[in-house]
């Protein structure tokens, strides 16, 4: 069965998350108390629906499934988010995707039953900061024990040589796992040490965010 996600609180957050779901073509129930905001999102939505999600029969009304992807998004609103996941871990659903405001609020919705919970401003601004301090980290997944996963633009050094020339292993323990083209988008996969680097390309390269960011 094709996985659904359902989408509860239609803020800034939850609206534009309904929105690129719907445009990647996922099945997506949006709740929301608010009637403006249902109407808007039936735009989109395979379902929109005028309801209260911290009511609980009004929930089990709806028919929430076990795979259910849920998404609860309240913003300021710990009591609501901690109340609706609650009912969520109640009626087994699996995966609950919580958005929280800062950490004492996540700590508390992952006590009460969220499989993950995020906090967008905080990953932004974490973001925003990585981009001022290495501006030539493009993007990057954090991984454990300090290893990240992360796109970088090559250096000025770095273009017309090889990756042999350039050392990324030897000089800063790094490995390039694939090469970006951001031209065409074409990806090369764990490109040969004979790869001669282009201005036109980004590295995809796993290693410690320590040793990235000597990377200048």
């Amino acid at each position: 069965m094709k996985q659904r996600v359902v989408v509860i609180g239609l803020g800034i957050f939850g609206m534009n998350l309904v929105k690129e779901l719907c445009a990647s073509g996922v099945e997506v129930i949006a709740i929301d108390k608010s009637k403006e905001a249902i109407q808007k999102a039936r735009d989109c939505a395979s379902k929109a629906i005028v309801a209260d999600g911290t009511d609980q029969e009004v929930m089990n009304a709806i028919g929430l499934r076990e795979d259910d992807l849920v998404v609860v998004s309240f913003g300021e609103d710990l009591a609501a988010s901690t109340l609706i996941t609650l009912h969520l871990k109640q009626m087994k659903v699996k995966n609950i995707i919580v958005k929280a405001p800062n950490e004492e609020h996540k700590l508390i919705l992952e006590k009460v039953g969220a499989t993950e919970v995020i906090i967008p401003e905080k990953e932004m601004a974490d973001k925003i900061a990585k981009s001022i301090v290495s501006p030539n980290v493009l993007d990057y997944i954090p991984l454990a024990d300090g290893y990240m996963i992360c796109e970088i633009a090559p250096p000025p050094g770095f273009i017309g040589k090889s990756l042999a020339e350039i050392q990324l292993r030897s000089k800063y323990h790094i490995d390039v796992i694939a090469v970006r083209d951001m031209l065409t988008e074409k990806i090369n996969m764990v490109p040969a040490a004979n790869f001669i680097v282009k201005d036109s390309e980004v590295l995809i390269v796993v290693g410690k965010e320590t040793d990235i960011d000597k990377i200048k």
